[in-house]
């Protein structure tokens, strides 16, 4: 069990908003309008080019499948994973579904072990990534064991069912995201791992990364991560179809077990149980820590998730800092040229291989292509003049591109990725000095509501917006609308319905799911938490430092005295000593100094860990205060836990 006061710090840091795996029940079906039909009827060109080549991939080298409708989650709390609720993802595509997305959605509800090669095999279909399995001479290495412990030990248990009850020799992490480090627990044990005998090897930075990214704005990232992953939504025709890059995120409990084996440069070997792997890093592209691979005796690659079958995001619409589109070509052009001509296999970690040296140098060519023009030409249009929202309205790939299957918008999209371009280089200011210090949301809502006439005014005017097939500015509004007055229920229902059909017919499968989601909460009034557990020990590996940034930015400086203090935070166990200072409603600290302080903190680590967490101080010979001892209670109680439900589609 997870401490109240650890879960506490868990909930702050929203690493993960997982969506249930089965889903939640769905809200009262909308009319399909006839706009909708239409714009999914105009995608039917498009798919009548599929040559099948994609089904072929994602089925070649079936052995089996789990043989259970679901995996059980280890605290009972229903299934960590519903394979019964991806097999609702099949036939011909449903009116409510873009038939580009329902296609891709299709390929990646397939699950199963596959074979790969001779000794490289992947569980693919038990969450949103892919775990990778090379047959070793004694054992298994792993890459990437997936999102939660639950599902990479049933991804291990099919392997070991059908390739042999082999021991895990090695195990690889491609890069810092959650989802392909997230279940190491489920296929290796931390007292394996301490002793030496299975290696955790990951890129340069990793550790600080996979704990970094989203703890200082953690709560807001996961609150928005619950539209970007339609946590409230089932999955099934009206509501998820897919992630774009993988079938649905998992429940269950998310690890963190520490790398033992730092890659810190490009071209660095490892020999792992009698295989030789060649490393490639490609740090701040998809990932601030990432690197790619190269199996030489097996011919084959992997690009991590550098290279995908979706254009994936710049920013990803939860919230992070813009990705670097240039670098990202950039790699994938070293890629092609130090291992395009060595390479007759290609796997990702998210989706299907791709066999054949001349499909693999194809492949990462246009991907390539596809990112180098999604950067160079928002830069040349920004350099126009033209701000975020114009290029978005202006770019689209050249036809050769975008006739690729791998680069169409299932997770990212160009009209975001050109956005998040523009914002990368210009920020959030266009120039128009109008856009300066605007109205926040709701005043300005309002002010144009009565500028509009008033609410029946603008309803009428969304009615009539809807009548013409334009349900986009239909949203905008009823948004204002419904920001304008948020106990308007007839303006609510009117959203939603526009939000579900903008959603129904949506190829980028987060859009789907931000317009699904925002629909279902605009009608229920109600947000649906995730259910993923970060578990205590993901806490324990980050650094203190790391745990003071995310103290500092929820002091709430009215809780401050006028008068600043000090603070010496000792921890003997980890050999740290942190000096803080309280004063003008900031919290700044430092390590190692030796500085007086008004008050001195002597605790273990665990203590303070759980004291932080609104656990309490522990009684004990092990805590000791010394210096003004009323300064202890006052530093704990200057901090806030964030509301992880905060309105996003209203104001009230």
């Amino acid at each position: 069990m997870v401490a109240p006061g650890i879960r506490r710090i868990a909930a702050w840091l929203c690493l993960v908003a997982a969506a249930a795996a089965a889903g939640a029940p769905a809200a009262a079906a909308s009319p399909v309008r006839e706009s909708t039909r239409a714009a999914n009827a105009a995608m039917r060109p498009l798919l009548a080019r599929d040559d099948g080549a994609d089904l072929a991939r994602a089925e070649r080298g079936f052995i089996a499948t789990w043989d259970a409708p679901e995996i059980p989650r280890d605290d009972g709390r229903g299934p960590a994973w519903s394979f019964s609720a991806l097999d609702r993802i099949r036939g011909p595509a449903p009116e409510t579904v873009n038939p580009s997305l329902w296609r891709q959605s299709v390929l990646l509800a397939r699950h199963g072990l596959f074979r790969v090669t001779d000794r490289v095999f992947q569980v693919r279909g038990f969450d949103i990534s892919v775990m990778t399995i090379i047959l070793g001479d004694t054992g298994f290495i792993i890459i990437d064991p997936l999102t939660a412990t639950e599902t990479a030990r049933a991804a291990l248990m099919l392997a070991r069912r059908h390739l042999g009850d082999r021991p895990v020799r090695a195990v690889i992490y491609t890069h810092s995201h959650a989802d392909h480090f997230g279940g190491a627990l489920g296929v290796v044990s931390r007292e394996e791992v301490a002793s030496g005998r299975v290696p955790v090897i990951a890129p340069d930075g990793f550790l600080e990364h996979a704990v970094a990214e989203n703890v200082l704005a953690g709560n807001a990232m996961g609150r928005r991560a619950q539209f970007q992953f339609g946590t409230p939504l089932p999955i099934g025709p009206d509501g998820r179809v897919s992630m774009g890059i993988g079938p649905a995120l998992p429940t269950g409990t998310i690890a963190l077990v520490p790398p033992t084996d730092i890659i810190t440069r490009t071209g660095e070997t490892r020999r792992l149980d009698g295989v030789d792997i060649e490393f490639q890093l490609t740090p701040g592209t998809e990932a601030p820590a990432e690197m790619n691979f190269f199996v030489a005796g097996e011919r084959l690659l992997s690009l991590a998730e550098n290279a995908n079958p979706t254009m994936h995001n710049i920013l990803t619409p939860r919230g992070a800092l813009v990705r670097d589109a240039k670098l990202w070509a950039d790699y994938l052009t070293e890629a092609l040229r130090r291992y395009g001509d060595r390479s007759d296999v290609l796997i990702h970690v998210h989706g299907w291989p791709r066999w054949g040296q001349d499909e693999v140098k194809a492949f990462i060519a246009s991907h390539r292509d596809a990112y180098k023009f999604l950067h160079d030409q928002s830069v040349r249009l920004m350099n126009r003049g033209l701000v975020g929202a114009e290029i978005a309205e202006t770019l689209d790939l050249p036809p050769a591109l975008a006739a690729q299957w791998f680069n169409r918008g299932y997770y990212g999209t160009m009209r975001h990725n050109s956005k998040a371009v523009y914002q990368r280089y210009m920020g959030w200011y266009s120039g128009n000095p109008a856009d300066l210090d605007p109205h926040p949301p709701v005043e300005l809502a309002r002010r144009l509501v009565r500028g509009l006439g008033g609410p029946a005014a603008v309803l009428r005017q969304a009615e009539a917006a809807v009548r013409a097939g334009d349900e986009r500015w239909a949203a905008t509004l009823l948004d204002h609308l419904v920001k304008a007055e948020p106990g308007n229920r007839t303006a609510r229902l009117r959203l939603a319905d526009t939000y579900r059909q903008l959603g129904w017919r949506a190829e980028s499968s987060l859009w789907r799911n931000m317009y699904l989601t925002a629909a279902h909460e605009l009608e229920t009034g109600r947000v649906s938490p995730g259910t993923t557990t970060i578990g205590p020990d993901f806490l324990a590996a980050m650094p203190t430092s790391m745990l003071l940034d995310a103290l500092a930015v929820r002091l709430v400086p009215e809780r401050a005295p006028p008068a600043p203090f000090t603070l010496a935070l000792v921890l003997p166990d980890a050999g740290e000593r942190h000096h803080i200072r309280i004063g003008n409603g900031v919290m700044v600290h430092e390590s190692g100094v030796t500085d007086a302080a008004d008050a001195t903190l002597t605790l273990p680590r665990a203590a303070f860990l759980r004291a932080i967490g609104g656990g309490g101080m522990p009684d004990g010979r092990a805590v000791a205060i010394s210096g003004r001892a009323e300064l202890v209670p006052l530093f704990l109680s200057l901090f806030e836990t964030p509301p992880a439900d905060f309105p996003i589609v209203w104001r009230d």
